[in-house]
Order: C-alpha cells, then sequence, then structure tokens
C-alpha cells in the first residue's frame, strides 16, 4: 500500500514536521546543482562511509556526518518517498509528543539507524545518505500511538490500483515486516558496485522509535480515550474519498 493519508486530527501546528520535510528539500536543491562528477567525492567527504565510522565511532566528524547524510538523498524519488511519509506521519507524533521530545526521537534514530547500517557492513566504504531511518523511527512511535487510526492509499493490483483504507498497525507491520525480509536476504550481498537500500538502517530506526516511545508514554501524559475517538470522528468526515 501507498499511503496517502491518515484521518487523525492534530491540535497544534506541527511546525518541526514541516520544517523538516522544507529542510531536507532545500538541502536536496542544493544538492541536486552540484555536476554528478563531484556528487560522489560531497557523499564521502560529508556523509556516512562505514569504514570510517567503524574506525572512530565516538569522533566529533562521524557525528557531523551522520547528522548530514540524514538530509542528503540519493534522488528525486528517495527525497519524495521520505518526504511522503514524514508528513503523513510525523505531524501527529510530533503533537503528541511535544516538539523537544519528537526532535530527539528524530535524530536518535537517525543515529541508531546509522550504526545499525554499520554494524551489519562495517567495511563498506559506500555512503549512507538519507532521512529514511530517522523517519522510519517516526513510524515506529506512531505504531505505538496511533495503531487503530485509519490510513487511506492506493494498492497497486498488477496494471491497476484500487483506493483502500488500512488500520495503522497493519500498514506500518507490513513495512516493518518487508524491512526485515529484504535485509536479512542483503547480508553478505556484494554492494561493492554500487548503492542499495540500507534496510537494517530503517529496521535500527524503526525499533528505537517503538522503544522508546513506549518508555516516554510512562512519563508523558495521554489525552483521554473518549475524547481521540471523538476527534477521529470529527475528523473523519472530512477525509472521505
Amino acid at each position: 500500500m501507498l499511503p496517502l493519508r491518515d484521518i487523525n486530527p492534530t491540535r497544534r501546528v506541527p511546525i518541526l514536521t514541516y520544517a523538516l520535510v522544507a529542510l531536507n528539500v532545500l538541502v536536496f536543491l542544493w544538492q541536486d546543482s552540484i555536476p554528478k562528477s563531484e556528487l560522489q567525492s560531497m557523499f564521502m567527504d560529508l556523509s556516512v562511509v562505514p569504514s570510517e565510522i567503524t574506525a572512530s565511532p565516538f569522533a566529533f566528524e562521524s557525528f557531523m556526518d551522520i547528522v548530514r547524510s540524514m538530509f542528503f538523498h540519493g534522488g528525486w524519488a528517495h527525497l519524495l518517498g521520505n518526504m511522503l511519509y514524514l508528513w503523513l506521519f510525523g505531524d501527529n507524533v510530533e503533537d503528541r509528543l511535544g516538539k523537544l521530545v519528537f526532535l530527539f526521537l528524530y535524530f536518535a534514530s537517525g543515529f541508531t539507524a546509522a550504526f545499525a547500517q554499520v554494524m551489519i557492513n562495517p567495511n563498506s566504504i559506500i555512503p549512507l545518505v538519507g532521512a529514511s531511518g530517522a523517519i522510519a523511527g517516526v513510524l515506529g512511535s506512531y505504531l505505538v500511538l496511533f495503531p487503530g487510526v485509519r490510513v487511506q492509499g492506493i494498492v497497486p493490483l498488477g496494471f491497476f490500483s484500487r483506493l483502500s483504507e488500512w488500520p495503522a498497525w497493519s500498514v506500518l507491520a507490513l513495512w516493518f515486516v518487508l524491512q526485515l525480509f529484504n535485509g536479512l536476504f542483503s547480508i553478505g550481498v556484494d554492494t561493492s558496485a554500487g548503492g542499495g537500500v540500507a534496510f537494517f538502517a530503517h529496521i535500527g530506526g524503526f525499533v528505537l522509535g517503538l522503544v522508546l516511545t513506549l518508555i516516554l508514554m510512562v512519563f508523558i501524559r495521554q489525552p483521554p480515550a473518549e475524547e481521540r475517538r471523538q476527534a477521529l470522528y470529527m475528523r473523519s468526515q472530512k477525509y472521505r474519498f
């Protein structure tokens, strides 16, 4: 399923989610202006290269490489796919957790994602770029906070597709299972001739987001169940296809 929208209200404007989307787009537009012949060299210098992180995991430069990598992308499809998921699921997570906690979860997931992928292939010299790991943490958090929310999207059926509505837990659980399945089958595959999808970055970020949110829910007051149900009902009347 390609999710398009969720029937899930927010109480406040998700400023940080919008800012992260805008910053990712602006960085990509700048990145896209760099000649292709120089882009790979830039990624090698400014983003995560597993062999270099392995050699100096706690160096300040390694820290900066991971942060910068969260805002680089491998192409328009990579960027748009990531921003769709961040736009769709990030607003509600930010709204529920609050801005500072949301920002902490986002970057903590990004760091966990980077180290998870490095641990799987510590000697790789292929740069890791993309916000996928950080956004995976947002998805894990959303699964904990809003498992029953309805998500509307497109289900491909061969040459055709149809609009459908699934509960969030099934959409996100299926996404995670696909990452896990592909990740396990990617172990030991030679990627020295080119890049690929960093499945274990997705897995690491998702698990961190899920676990961290379970812990945070103990300390952060949750809206009453009846209030959430009423808000969802009112919002659902505006989001029918």
